[in-house]
């Protein structure tokens, strides 16, 4: 009896019982509505074989992929006050971070991490739109003083990922003061000679775009990004003309001068490896596993004209 209960019946109720099938495993592309298998849409760095369009990537996805072997050290970020205006609309402000940070994993819309991409040492930062639309709140004010203080401290260039639809409602006031605070940092990145390079990722928009996602050194978009500050509708409204076509998307900018390369996720590091090597002064990276040049430069070293 122990055989049948133990054995028999366990072995019939696995041939016909429904398995569990994980969700998750297929995502539709939102452009052309291809179905893509999550692993290879993964190794593809979330763009879409067939249309190219490029999808959402987390701060920490993209920071596995952008530092050498995937390893990065997180900089720590101060602690704000978490409720500074007591804000409730259908939610209390708190509950509403809480299911974020849930969501998410993360502590807010940016992380702040050091590295080395070809062996080139930088530090970086990364919104993350998923977390509240990426909004700039006190947090995300303190990431980027603490980012372009470590950038100072060692001595690298500081390299930033926008994702935003702008300021946070919820600390109101607060919120618009880390435009000015953003500002601040970054200029001091500038007066210590060290590059600020910014990357611009769909969608960037709001006070965000008004601040320090426009002050890069080198701005540099993913295809098709929107970027801007108005929406297009509130513009056309205002000015009462029809807009042109790709109005606010990275190529319309790139063509009137409001950035200087935009670039596909794939090439990405290569091209901000070159450049940042180019502001430091540095001779070009060692990429892969070769051993270093010996006349190459020690890490954080400026090489010699």
């Amino acid at each position: 009896m122990n055989w049948i209960s133990n054995y028999v019946r366990p072995r019939i109720n696995s041939l016909f019982s429904r398995r569990e099938v994980p969700e998750n495993l297929w995502i539709k592309c939102p452009e052309c509505g291809q179905m893509l298998f999550h692993r290879e849409l993964e190794e593809n760095l979330n763009v879409c074989p067939s249309c190219d369009h490029h999808m959402a990537l987390s701060p920490r996805k993209r920071f596995e992929k952008l530092f050498d072997g995937g390893i990065f050290t997180e900089i720590e970020v101060p602690q704000p006050v978490t409720d500074p205006l007591h804000f409730r609309d259908q939610k209390r402000y708190p509950d509403r971070l809480k299911a974020a940070q849930k969501a998410s994993g993360e502590k807010d819309a940016m992380l702040v991490a050091e590295g080395e991409i070809y062996r080139t040492p930088i530090v970086a930062a990364a919104q993350d739109f998923s977390f509240m639309g990426g909004s700039m709140g006190i947090y995300v004010g303190n990431a980027i003083l603490a980012g372009a203080r470590r950038a100072i401290e060692l001595k690298r260039p500081f390299v930033l990922f926008s994702a935003a639809g702008g300021a946070r409602m919820q600390e109101g006031i607060l919120s618009l003061m880390q435009m000015p605070r953003t500002t601040v940092a970054v200029n001091m990145v500038k007066e210590a000679g060290l590059p600020y390079v910014v990357v611009l990722t769909h969608p960037t928009t709001g006070g965000v775009t008004a601040s320090y996602a426009m002050l890069g050194d080198v701005q540099i978009a993913e295809p098709k990004a929107l970027i801007g500050f108005a929406g297009s509708r509130v513009i056309e409204q205002t000015i009462r003309e029809k807009l042109p076509e790709g109005f606010q998307r990275a190529e319309y900018l790139l063509d009137h001068g409001m950035l200087d390369r935009v670039t596909h996720r794939k090439q990405l590091k290569d091209e901000l490896v070159t450049i940042l090597r180019m502001l430091m002064r540095q001779s070009p990276a060692v990429k892969g596993d070769l051993p270093a040049p010996k006349d190459a430069p020690a890490a954080g070293e400026r090489a010699k004209p």
